[in-house]
């Protein structure tokens, strides 16, 4: 039972991973053009459930290829059944779209001493969901425009507030942008030198990422499943800057 389920696991890891490899082969970066046809000004949008909750890690990857592949506004998605929990039904010939849910559980084994011992047992399970538009007689809510994007003056306040809250040293000149552990600072190229601001701030959140790898921070390793750790490590930073930030801090703090 345990090699058929390490089996199964490893068939999910491969049956992914060569998808995104056929994605990166045919010239289609998912994580790097992530915008919506209606709403097209570079506005970046997380896969959504049913709930309203976002994807995370690996799923961003795997629905943003696929939302891109067959040309889908919505983010949201969500699986067969709870499509009809909501009074809905997903259309006759529409195919699904795989997403993956890891966890571990607890399984007690023998010692070899007459006693027992608790394992942690990771596993990894894949199934299908469906994005809205592929779903009729849903609440009309799900299928409302997406919301306005940010004022562009707003938004640049709001990104120059984000960095400055994390508390990182930020330099500017030179040719590259990059992140020094050793002096954990980073340094980017002049504004002036990008081709507009969206630019900059996506260069600057790049190496943002690589700031939080430091061991007190959120630490990296990465000397198992390449892209599955990716997508794993960008949550953490995600995550970490996101914490960094005066409301998710007080958020925090009252709970």
């Amino acid at each position: 039972m345990k090699k058929k389920q390490e089996n199964q696991r490893i068939d999910v890891y491969a049956r992914i991973t060569d998808r995104i490899v056929e994605d990166l082969a045919r010239g289609v970066r998912p994580w790097m053009q992530p915008w919506r046809a209606s709403n097209a000004e570079g506005r970046i949008t997380r896969p959504l459930r049913h709930n309203g909750l976002p994807y995370s890690g690996m799923n961003v990857l795997l629905l943003w290829s696929e939302g891109m592949a067959r040309g889908y506004v919505s983010p949201m998605w969500m699986t067969f059944k709870q499509a009809l929990e909501l009074g809905a039904a997903v259309r006759k010939g529409e195919s699904g779209s795989t997403v993956v849910f890891a966890s571990r559980f607890t399984k007690a084994e023998a010692d070899g001493s007459g006693g027992e011992v608790e394992r942690e047992i990771p596993f990894l399970k894949a199934y299908s969901v469906f994005n809205v538009e592929q779903i009729d007689g849903l609440p009309d809510h799900y299928y409302r425009p997406p919301a306005a994007v940010l004022d562009p003056v707003e938004g640049l306040e709001h990104a120059e507030r984000f960095f400055r809250n994390t508390g990182a040293v930020i330099r500017h000149g030179g040719p590259r942008a990059f992140f020094s552990p050793a002096t954990d600072h980073i340094q980017m190229p002049m504004f002036e030198s990008f081709r507009d601001a969206p630019s900059y701030y996506a260069t600057l959140s790049h190496e943002a990422a690589h700031w939080t790898a430091l061991p007190h921070r959120v630490g990296r390793d990465l000397r198992k499943r390449a892209i599955f750790q990716a997508a794993a490590h960008a949550q953490r930073a995600v995550a970490y800057l996101h914490s960094l930030q005066p409301a998710v801090a007080e958020e925090l703090q009252a709970a």
